[in-house]
């Protein structure tokens, strides 16, 4: 499911990660809709959200999941979405609401990429042995650039003077255990990502096309589209068959 849906299968049209996502979130609360509102509290909420359900909704948590997101952090991404709409004027409505909707959506979300989930956390989990022993996490990418995290605990540091006493914020020698778990998969997929940019642009300039790019959006002279979507799909290969 989750190869389908970002198009690293062939398909007769381009798939889109967001409306899939948003497809299998209608399926979810159509089905608890049909539950009893007196027993399942979540019916009354599957009924009110159904018809709000799109690309947008989910579309921040989607997208913020490869960061690791949480319930509570995909819970407020979709409030803000269903505050902008005014559907739901209630507080406590609202918050109900978007408890529900961050439900299905990470439920969504995990029947979908399954496999990509379990690998991001057995990622996170190495990340969380390594700092452990009081070590960043570090490896090499691809293409040979060494990369450290440097995220450390802050310690407080006094400079008493003449007129006041000044705290400056200083890093220690102790790794903050959580952060380097945390930010280890995005880190190492986003490492990976710009392995791709690089092997791209460096093949494209050896076949004399111009090439640029924002994030993960690579652009060339329109005669020369259909060249350079070859060379990127052949350097995805080659990054990812080593």
């Amino acid at each position: 499911l989750g190869a389908v849906a970002v198009n690293l299968v062939s398909g007769e049209k381009p798939a889109d990660v967001y409306s899939g996502i948003a497809a299998r979130v209608v399926e979810i609360m159509k089905r608890d809709a049909q539950k009893d509102p007196a027993k399942d509290a979540d019916a009354a909420r599957a009924r009110l959200l159904v018809d709000q359900v799109d690309r947008k909704l989910v579309k921040q948590t989607v997208m913020t999941s490869v960061y690791g997101v949480t319930y509570v952090g995909a819970r407020e991404q979709i409030k803000r979405r269903l505050k902008e709409r005014g559907v739901i004027a209630e507080d406590s409505e609202l918050f109900g609401a978007s408890c529900y909707a961050a439900k299905v959506t990470l439920t969504a979300l995990g029947e979908m990429f399954e496999a990509a989930r379990s690998i991001m956390t057995w990622l996170g989990d190495c990340a969380k042995v390594i700092a452990c022993e009081n070590e960043p996490v570090r490896w090499t990418t691809p293409l040979g650039l060494p990369v450290v995290q440097p995220y450390r605990k802050l310690g407080r540091h006094l400079i008493k003077t003449s007129l006041q006493v000044l705290t400056l914020q200083r890093e220690t020698d102790k790794v903050m255990v959580k952060r380097q778990r945390t930010a280890f998969p995005p880190n190492f997929v986003h490492s990976l990502d710009g392995s791709h940019m690089m092997m791209t642009a460096v093949a494209c300039k050896k076949q004399g096309l111009y090439f640029a790019g924002v994030h993960d959006s690579y652009w060339t002279h329109a005669c020369d589209v259909d060249t350079m979507n070859k060379i990127l799909r052949e350097k995805f290969v080659e990054l990812y068959d080593a």
